[in-house]
């Protein structure tokens, strides 16, 4: 069972596993229920998009600045400081991030590609002969 709260035009507006004040229980598997979490799965889907978006426009910002396209002192400062603070942040989290390969990997390979390449370094050499591999 749930418990779902409606707004004045009787539109569901929050759903409850527990009781709430003026909540009406319905079952989980009722019409309106379903409609309401597929309207929050769009919008969560919807959110994700968004995400992926800031992040390839950040990228074609960075290769735009590279190919002397763009100088970073063309945009408004707003939009300069919010793009250092996004790569300052990046930077952090990558530096906490897990290395599987170590600090070899980016001097054999030269480090990684940028967003412009598109390719990732062929790393089978790294991987170990079939025969090798252990039976489970």
């Amino acid at each position: 069972m749930r418990y779902v709260l409606r707004d004045a035009a009787g539109k569901i507006v929050s759903l409850h596993l527990e009781p709430v004040p003026g909540a009406e229980p319905l079952p989980r598997d009722h019409p309106e229920v379903k409609a309401f979490l597929a309207m929050a799965d769009d919008e969560k889907s919807f959110a994700g998009l968004d995400a992926n978006l800031v992040r390839v426009l950040e990228d074609l910002i960075d290769v735009l600045i590279e190919r002397n396209v763009l100088r970073i002192t063309d945009l408004p400062a707003e939009a300069q400081q919010k793009l250092f603070d996004r790569k300052h942040f990046r930077s952090r989290v990558q530096k906490k991030s897990l290395q599987l390969f170590g600090s070899d990997f980016s001097g054999e390979f030269g480090g990684a590609p940028s967003p412009s390449q598109g390719v990732l370094p062929d790393v089978t050499g790294l991987l170990p002969p079939d025969d090798n591999v252990p039976k489970l």
